[in-house]
């Protein structure tokens, strides 16, 4: 029987390979692992999926000289650097070697595949989340009027953090804000589930805030693409707070401020839009308080007119209340006197009458009519006298006394 080596074969391979296999080939792949060594040379594993399932694996490596030069370019042109999860377009050679056995030299990276995937897989999650009907939800809370209490969502490191703290604090208008942080991991594919749970926090906090922000420093495109993420973006739209994103892009938009409340392109400008948004309110209530001393002055000034009309209006009518008080008074004051008189006047024939009758009665007139007046010891007779008594008895000329000696009686 005949037989060869391990490495005869791996040779008959790799010249077959070399005759029946085309220079280079155009792939396209997904990159699930990739590390640089010492020396600058790329090793990359690439997969291909379906479903989740890995249908395809190989290695590859993108020398050093190449891979300086191919990798800045590809992120100048995409604002992102290679990376585990990315699926690129590459060209590239195979190779077999007799020990390391079969791998992928890539030459040549297609950056406008990989921004349009990029751009599909976008999009494809905008037209869930407006298939949810969710994508507006966020939007269509009410910001508060005066946004006093702030959760953060940011990591305590983060330069924009520092940056937006420094700049509440510091407001020209003195404003005090009351601000927590709530940890999270603001990159890399730790990110969303990081900051998802950072959002429970802040919904299960027995604090009732205002409103919520999400703010980082600057960074490249790979840095932001976790804010493209779905769930993240899914828990961000339904999230019962306004959420006001300050992520620190100036180029591009991350689909996290495309369902935010407010978009703000730096953490700086977020700080900024909840001073504004106090200084709004304070200047509000400055207007509204010169509108009510300026109606309180003018309903003022119109209740002293009428006041001063009333007071006119009561001055003459007491005038002429009092004239025909006082023209009455005299009318009383003559009637009095006239009724006074009057009745002093009868007064005085009565008394004139009763004193002819007086007269009439008189002990002495009647006297003079030739009656007499008898007393007994000094005392009016009201009683029979008894013998012995001395009785005086008065005539209009003289007093007779005597003594009673005998008493005839009828």
């Amino acid at each position: 029987m005949e037989h060869i080596s391990l490495s005869e074969l791996n040779k008959r391979v790799k010249k077959t390979l070399e005759k029946g296999l085309s220079p280079s080939y155009w792939v396209i792949s997904e990159i699930s692992e990739l590390r640089l060594n010492p020396r600058g040379h790329c090793y990359l594993e690439l997969v291909e999926k379906d479903n989740d399932q890995i249908i395809a694996k190989m290695k590859a490596t993108i020398w050093s000289y190449t891979y300086s030069n191919l990798s800045l370019w590809f992120e100048k042109m995409t604002g992102q650097s290679l990376k585990s999860g990315m699926k690129i377009l590459f060209n590239a050679s195979v190779q077999y070697h007799e020990v390391f056995g079969l791998s992928l030299n890539i030459k040549d990276i297609d950056a406008n595949y990989t921004i349009g995937e990029r751009a599909v897989k976008r999009q494809q999650i905008l037209m869930q989340l407006e298939e949810d009907g969710i994508l507006e939800m966020n939007k269509e809370l009410s910001l508060p009027l005066v946004p006093k209490n702030v959760a953060i969502i940011s990591s305590e490191t983060a330069a924009g953090y520092g940056d937006f703290t420094n700049q509440l604090i510091n407001n020209p208008y003195g404003y005090s804000f009351i601000t927590r942080l709530f940890q999270a991991t603001m990159q890399g594919d730790t990110a969303p589930e990081s900051i998802i749970s950072a959002l429970h926090e802040v919904h299960n906090s027995t604090i009732n805030f205002d409103l919520v922000i999400l703010i980082r420093g600057g960074g490249s495109q790979l840095d932001l693409d976790c804010f493209d993420n779905y769930e993240l973006n899914n828990h961000l739209a339904q999230f019962p707070l306004p959420v006001i994103t300050g992520i620190g892009h100036e180029r591009d938009e991350t689909i996290a401020d495309m369902v935010a409340h407010t978009s703000l392109k730096t953490p700086t400008a977020v700080a900024e839009f909840l001073i504004s948004g106090v200084r709004n309110f304070e200047e509000e209530l400055e207007v509204q308080l010169q509108r009510i001393v300026n109606q309180a002055s003018e309903n003022t000034e119109y209740e002293l007119s009428k006041l001063r009309q009333l007071t006119m209006q009561l001055a003459n009518v007491t005038q002429s209340k009092m004239a025909i008080q006082n023209n009455n008074l005299s009318i009383l004051e003559q009637k009095l006197q006239f009724t006074t008189k009057h009745y002093i006047n009868n007064q005085e024939n009565k008394l004139n009458e009763l004193e002819g009758v007086l007269n009439l009665l008189s002990p002495s007139t009647i006297l003079k009519r030739g009656f007499t007046l008898t007393s007994i010891n000094n005392k009016m007779l009201k009683k029979d006298p008894k013998p012995g008594d001395v009785m005086v008895t008065e005539t209009y000329t003289s007093k007779i006394i005597s003594t009673v000696n005998d008493i005839n009686t009828k």
